[in-house]
């Protein structure tokens, strides 16, 4: 089961093209959460919670009689999967938290990191983005996002030129959904459901199902000594870096990850 990141405004299509190569061996399961993809849209998208999300993905796969599964988290995804590991063991084989993070915390950390990438290796950039920020305007406003998304390709990737094999489709990121779950001004403090999620780290050592964490060795958001951590909490946890990878390891490498997903879960 493929649980969808790129925060928790996206869809199932991060994951096209790429993981058609793991369906010779895997049964693959998509996932769009309520509000995203082509799931249907509650009437007040302030319901949507990550408390919620949780309890959705459990009783799907109770719904689908599939159980127990294997759970690939993405991003937010991997923050799903570690609710779903703790609070319902008896719904997964095993869980593998891709290019993800452990709580809020984290998720701060991450921005922090982007943007001192963005100051230090596109300066232009960020002197409009302090100059945008003076004038009142949050993260998540149209134009200061377009000056965020500069950093994308050079925080996110190994290779920059990676950043155009990203699919998409009408509907594929709810970008109303995201300043209300993440915070207006996210890219500087965290906020709305994102600084409410638990911080897994104190109870990483009592999940029960392997645990395998995947991550990118030149992810300079969350970069590697932040990946650790998972293991500093929890040593039973399986650490996998990517060397040719950074937030995207199923989009740089796929072959390296597919080669460590049928090995962790025996197919």
């Amino acid at each position: 089961m493929l649980l969808a990141g790129l925060g928790p405004a996206g869809s199932h299509v991060i994951f096209h093209p790429f993981f058609t190569g793991l369906a010779g061996t895997h049964r693959l399961i998509y996932v769009d959460l309520h509000g995203r993809g082509r799931s249907e849209h509650p009437a007040d998208l302030a319901d949507i919670t990550f408390a919620e999300d949780v309890a959705d993905i459990a009783a799907l796969i109770d719904e689908l009689g599939l159980g127990p599964v294997h759970v690939y988290g993405f991003s937010y995804g991997g923050l799903l999967g570690q609710a779903l590991a703790l609070d319902h063991p008896e719904s997964l084989l095993s869980l593998t938290i891709a290019n993800s993070l452990h709580g809020p915390e984290m998720w701060q950390a991450n921005h922090a990191n982007i943007n001192a990438e963005l100051a230090r290796q596109h300066p232009q950039v960020w002197d409009r983005i302090t100059t945008l920020r003076s004038q009142g305007l949050k993260a998540t406003d149209p134009e200061m996002a377009t000056e965020f998304a500069v950093a994308a390709r050079l925080v996110r990737f190994y290779n920059p030129d990676n950043a155009r094999l990203l699919a998409s489709e009408p509907g594929a990121r709810n970008l109303e959904l995201y300043p209300l779950f993440a915070g207006a001004d996210v890219d500087f403090i965290i906020g709305g459901q994102v600084a409410r999620i638990p911080d897994f780290r104190p109870r990483l050592k009592e999940i029960t199902v392997p645990v395998m964490v995947l991550a990118g060795r030149y992810d300079r958001a969350l970069y590697p000594a932040l990946q650790r951590q998972f293991t500093e909490y929890a040593p039973q946890i399986r650490l996998e870096f990517l060397e040719r990878s950074g937030s995207f390891s199923h989009v740089e490498e796929p072959q390296a990850v597919f080669g460590l997903v049928r090995e962790f879960t025996g197919r």
